[in-house]
C-alpha cells in the first residue's frame, strides 16, 4: 500500500460531526429537479457522482429553487455530464471553463443562482488559474467539486488532487507530485463558504450544499468521490462497498485532523467547515462601478 492511501484507522470509525439528516425532504420533490427521460445516468457502477447529483437535486427541492432563475454550469469530465440530469437552465462549456462562463452569466444577472458543478481535473487541474480568481473575486456563486483524484472520464490519469505515491494510468510507480488541498486553497484565496465532506457522509453533503447555495459570495463544497473502475483498481482499494468504507475510515473531522501530527494526517482526509465568513459579494461592488460609471454616483458598500 503507497503512501497515498492509507489504511483503515479504526479511531477514525465515528462519523465526523453531527450526523443529523437535513430537513427531510419528499422524494418526489427532489426527483422534479430530474430529467427523468436521460436516467438513468452514465456513469461507472460505484461512482459517486450519482449520489452527489442526487444531493444537489434534494438541496435545490429544500430551498425551492425557481428552475428559470437556476443555472447550472458544467465543463467537461465525468461529472460534466451532471448537467444532463438537472432540470434547471444548462451550459454545457470547456474543459477548465466551468468557473469563467458561471462569472460571466453571475455578473450579468446578478438575480440568478448560479451553480457550477465540476470533477477535479476540471476544476482544479486545467481550470486552475479560474478557481484562483473565482474564490479572490466572490461573486455569488457555489462550486460543487466532486474529487475522485484522477481523470476518469479519459483512463485513470493523474490530476491536480492526486495524492502523492498513488498509482494511476500516467503514474504506475508512484505519482511524485503532492496534490491540492482546494479547500485549504479556496480558503486562503478569500471564498466566503468552504467545506468538504465524502459521498460516503450523505447527511454532511446535504448541509453543506444548503448552506453554500445560500451563503453570499463565492462558496465552495468538495465531495470525496469514488471511482472504483480507475482510482480504486489502481490503488487496490476494492469495489464500490469498499471504496464507500475506504471514505467512512479515512474521514477525521476537522479539528481532530489539525491536532494529529503531520505523519499521521497523510492519508486522512479532513471534512468540516473550513471557511464560513461575512464579506461584500464582488456583485455588489461591481453594480457600484456600474452606478459610477453612468454617473448616477456609486452606491454605498458597507464593509460587513
Amino acid at each position: 500500500m503507497r503512501e497515498g492511501i492509507r489504511p483503515a484507522d479504526p479511531a477514525a470509525d465515528t462519523p465526523p460531526e453531527d450526523t443529523r439528516p437535513a430537513e427531510d425532504t419528499r422524494p418526489g420533490e427532489a426527483r422534479s429537479y430530474l430529467v427523468a427521460r436521460n436516467l438513468p445516468h452514465f456513469w461507472c457502477p460505484g461512482c459517486g457522482n450519482g449520489v452527489i447529483l442526487a444531493a444537489v437535486a434534494r438541496a435545490f427541492a429544500r430551498l425551492g429553487l425557481d428552475r428559470t432563475e437556476t443555472v447550472v454550469v458544467t465543463g467537461i469530465g465525468c461529472f460534466g455530464r451532471a448537467d444532463d440530469y438537472l432540470d434547471v437552465n444548462a451550459v454545457h462549456g470547456t474543459h477548465g471553463r466551468a468557473l469563467a462562463i458561471a462569472t460571466g452569466i453571475k455578473a450579468v444577472n446578478p438575480a440568478l443562482r448560479v451553480v457550477a458543478l465540476m470533477g477535479d481535473g476540471d476544476c482544479a487541474t486545467i481550470g486552475g488559474n479560474h478557481f484562483l480568481h473565482a474564490c479572490r473575486r466572490n461573486l455569488t456563486i457555489t462550486a460543487v467539486v466532486a474529487n475522485n483524484l484522477n481523470y476518469g472520464m479519459t483512463g485513470g490519469q493523474y490530476s491536480g488532487t492526486t495524492p502523492a505515491g498513488s498509482t494511476t494510468s500516467t503514474s504506475p510507480l508512484g505519482h511524485a507530485e503532492e496534490g491540492f488541498d482546494l479547500c485549504r486553497v479556496a480558503a486562503a484565496a478569500g471564498a466566503m463558504y468552504v467545506a468538504r465532506t465524502t459521498v460516503y457522509h450523505v447527511h454532511l453533503l446535504d448541509r453543506y450544499l444548503e448552506a453554500a447555495l445560500t451563503h453570499p459570495g463565492f462558496s465552495l463544497v468538495e465531495v470525496m468521490s469514488s471511482c472504483p473502475v480507475y482510482f480504486g483498481r489502481y490503488n487496490r482499494l476494492g469495489g464500490p462497498v469498499e471504496m464507500m468504507e475506504h471514505w467512512r475510515q479515512v474521514a477525521v473531522p476537522l479539528e481532530r485532523f489539525r491536532q494529529l501530527p503531520e505523519g499521521e494526517q497523510r492519508g486522512r482526509v479532513a471534512v468540516g467547515v473550513f471557511q464560513d465568513r461575512a464579506g461584500i459579494p464582488f456583485e455588489e461592488r461591481y453594480w457600484a462601478v456600474q452606478q459610477a460609471a453612468r454617473g448616477t454616483g456609486a452606491r454605498e458598500v458597507s464593509e460587513r
